[in-house]
């Protein structure tokens, strides 16, 4: 009886809708960094700093400037690959995601349109996950009339969200229940993030003299941070468990099929094969 070696076929690599050169990488990083400062100055500035002093006023700044880094963003990432085959594919699923995010609209975070956020951005990259993201925050903004200053915040924290679900591990190997699991728990846990960091974006519009939960200019930074916790389990808790538990349901129930979808329509779209026209013969 003789043994003979099985080798297992190379996995195929996952073509990506967008690859994130040098300067898209930068673009990036320089917008998550004005983001991070967008939604956490009430923690970064100290209290005798003229942003406290300006408190309802801040969150205005900050948006005018993330729309115009967000737009840089996408320019950067077009430059890198941003074919005309991956924007039919951009519109089809922001306008998908714009259409899912009504439904359920003010029942108890009941939004479906984070679990296709998630697995968009599994299937077709981190780039594509954040213009995905930005993309469709905004058109859902204009379907839905909520347009305001709270807009250029959702447009980066939704980028974040499904570019983050683009850098998991495993977009080659890993396959089943194991890759399922893995899209539920961050689709649970960012959910989570997603409705905190929004927080962060409204809460400095309240007056400290309205509720004892507000944002107070003129406290410390430890009095902020546990007005701001008592904020989070006051108003949302309830709505970022709805939203992380149907996008858990919806990943293991819809994931499979929604899954092989995006990765035929990828392989289709052969995303990384350049296209050529022969010329024509007489």
């Amino acid at each position: 009886m003789s043994l003979q070696a099985t080798t297992r076929p190379p996995a195929q690599r996952q073509a990506r809708a967008v690859r994130l050169g040098p300067r898209s990488v930068a673009a990036l990083a320089l917008v998550s960094a004005v983001g991070v400062a967008g939604f956490g100055w009430p923690f970064l500035a100290p209290p005798t700093s003229r942003l406290s002093a300006h408190a309802q006023d801040a969150p205005w700044l900050f948006a005018g400037v993330l729309v115009l880094l967000v737009a840089v963003v996408g320019a950067a990432i077009s430059e890198s690959g941003l074919g005309p085959k991956a924007v039919a594919m951009l519109g089809v699923l922001a306008a998908t995601g714009a259409a899912l995010r009504p439904v359920g609209a003010g029942t108890a975070g009941i939004e479906p349109m984070f679990f296709l956020m998630v697995l968009s951005g599994r299937v077709l990259g981190p780039g594509f996950g954040f213009v995905l993201g930005s993309v469709t925050m905004f058109a859902s903004a204009l379907l839905t009339g909520g347009v305001g200053p709270w807009l250029p915040f959702q447009m980066l924290a939704m980028g974040w969200f499904a570019m983050g679900a683009g850098l998991l591990p495993g977009p080659d190997r890993l396959r089943g229940r194991a890759e399922l699991a893995m899209l539920a728990g961050y689709g649970f846990l960012a959910a989570f993030a997603y409705g905190t960091v929004m927080n962060m974006a409204g809460w400095p519009f309240m007056s400290a003299l309205a509720s004892n939960v507000a944002f107070d200019p003129h406290a410390p930074v430890a009095a902020n941070l546990a007005r701001f916790l008592a904020y989070c389990l006051a108003t949302s808790l309830g709505w970022d468990l709805g939203r992380a538990v149907v996008t858990v349901v919806l990943t293991f129930i819809l994931g499979p099929a929604v899954l092989r979808a995006l990765r035929r329509a990828t392989r289709r779209a052969a995303f990384e094969t350049p296209v050529t026209f022969d010329a024509a013969q007489k």
